[in-house]
Formats: C-alpha cells, sequence, structure tokens
C-alpha cells in the first residue's frame, strides 16, 4: 500500500488527481472490511486506482477503478475466478470497476454489490445491476 488509510482523504484526493476525475474509496465497514490504503498502477490505456481493504481474519479484496475511452451504460456484473480469486466486474459510464479476492462468490457478489450502490451514490437511487448467481 503506497498511502495507508490514516490519509484516506490524501489518498482519494491525490489518485483523483492521477485518473483526472473525482473518486470516491467505498466503505465496506457493514461488511467488515476497513481500508488499508491505495496506489495508483499503470494500465494499459492509463492511470488505474487501486483501493484495499481487510477484514478480522486478514482476509483482503481489492478494488481497481481506471477510466473507460468510451461512456457505456452497461451495468451488469460480469464475474471470473482465476487461481481461486473471484472477480466481480462492471463498466458504468466513464469508469470500469473490478472488485476481487480470495473469498467465498456469493460474498464477493455482495461485496461487489454494495461497492456499486456506494460508488453511484447520489440523490436519486441508482438501480442495482443483475446479481451473479
Amino acid at each position: 500500500v503506497e498511502v495507508d488509510a490514516l490519509h484516506a482523504e490524501h489518498l482519494v484526493a491525490w489518485l483523483s488527481k492521477r485518473l483526472g476525475t473525482p473518486l470516491k474509496a467505498p466503505d465496506f465497514s457493514t461488511q467488515g472490511f476497513a481500508l488499508l490504503g491505495g496506489r495508483l498502477l499503470p494500465g494499459s490505456d492509463g492511470a488505474v486506482a487501486q483501493f484495499m481493504y481487510e477484514d478480522a481474519a486478514s482476509r483482503r479484496i481489492t478494488l481497481y477503478v481506471r477510466r473507460q475511452a468510451d461512456d457505456s451504460r452497461q451495468t451488469g456484473f460480469s464475474h471470473a475466478r482465476e487461481h481461486g480469486v473471484e472477480v466481480f466486474y462492471w463498466i458504468d459510464g466513464h469508469f470500469g470497476y473490478a472488485l476481487s479476492g480470495r473469498i467465498a462468490p456469493a460474498e464477493m457478489n455482495r461485496l461487489a454489490d454494495l461497492g456499486y450502490r456506494l460508488l453511484t451514490q447520489s440523490d436519486v437511487p441508482a438501480p442495482a445491476p443483475p446479481h451473479v448467481e
């Protein structure tokens, strides 16, 4: 972790500046996951923000956020499993998101649902994407 959670406000501002848009670090504390921190990563189409979370059992989840080249209205979740890591990913507007961790698929699905809702929160409730079972 390049910037720890003690400096969460600085972390979000720093990553927002690097990606050229305001970002949010979702609060997964209701699911037992606390923000550890984050970092900036290189991506094939530019910078990628990474936020890392951990629960009391030392299980970690990571949220990747990157800008999309086009504005997509696709919000459905896609799911992949690779080497025991569950990944739920989606595109919304100008952003692509991927939430990953070595956690049971049903729990990761709930975390991804929550992440989507937190990232798209506004005065008007956003529709939840379809669940992946």
